[in-house]
């Protein structure tokens, strides 16, 4: 899986690495950013961990860690990733997602999800996509949905948080022939840059 970015009239995603992570570091330490993850990102010591964690899982093909920046605000928004990987099955995660609070609601997740999801459908031809959240964070939940995502289960206390809490996290998958469905609902005035 050689790529090195994904692109649309909206949003660029370019390979996460030890050279690029800074642009993040203000976003990152915002408070409670990512107050439903097992993640520390809210220090530069923490952030840069959290980086070399996602660069040697993308050199053991767990992952593709992105970079995220926003095109119509011409400013750097965050990451997300494709996450355990696993090509033998053809299914991944799209997680890891973090976007500063000022691109909430701004449609740049959607644009995000596009690219990932029509890469793993089309370009990796994979056949499933999950996406695991915690029970409690409805705003993720409701845009997952809101792309197509279903709600297969719920994992009861599976996961401990940074403050100590086991959360509960929901399951959420879309197949391959659902992606061609949704490509054209969903997804219609979407496209991929060339």
């Amino acid at each position: 899986m050689n790529i090195q970015q994904l692109e649309d009239s909206r949003v660029k995603l370019t390979l996460l690495g030890l050279s690029n992570y800074k642009y993040v570091t203000s976003i990152a330490s915002q408070d409670d950013l990512v107050q439903y993850s097992p993640s520390h990102i809210s220090t530069p010591e923490a952030l840069r961990d959290y980086v070399k964690t996602a660069v040697d899982g993308y050199y053991h093909k767990t992952c593709i860690p992105f970079l995220v920046f926003d095109k119509s605000k011409n400013a750097y928004a965050g990451c997300t990733r494709f996450m355990n990987i696993n090509a033998k099955q053809k299914v991944l995660d799209i997680g890891s997602t973090w976007i500063g609070y000022e691109f909430h609601g701004t449609g740049l997740n959607a644009h995000m999800k596009f690219l990932m999801l029509q890469y793993a459908f089309e370009h990796l031809e994979y056949e499933r996509v999950e996406f695991k959240v915690d029970e409690r964070n409805i705003r993720s939940r409701k845009a997952i949905e809101s792309i197509g995502g279903t709600l297969e289960g719920i994992l009861r206390q599976n996961l401990y948080l940074l403050d100590g809490y086991k959360r509960n996290t929901c399951i959420y998958g879309i197949l391959k022939a659902e992606w061609d469905v949704l490509k054209t609902t969903v997804f219609k005035d979407f496209k991929a840059a060339d």
